[in-house]
């Protein structure tokens, strides 16, 4: 699955897809705490390019 390979590159994206995925549907939870690390911007791109071919939920 997509989302998943993106969740699965970094160890703690987990929670920084939530975060990204928040903040691109227009809920912004704030950066992730260290020792997390934000998505990268091409894996934002990437998490919208999913989020916007399933359309509004």
């Amino acid at each position: 699955m997509p989302y998943l390979a993106i969740r699965n590159r970094v160890e703690g994206y987990g929670v920084s897809i939530i975060k990204a995925g928040a903040k691109i549907v227009g809920h912004d939870g704030g950066p992730v705490r260290a020792p997390l690390t934000d998505l990268k911007p091409a894996e934002v791109e990437e998490l919208k390019a999913l989020i916007d071919k399933l359309g509004p939920q």
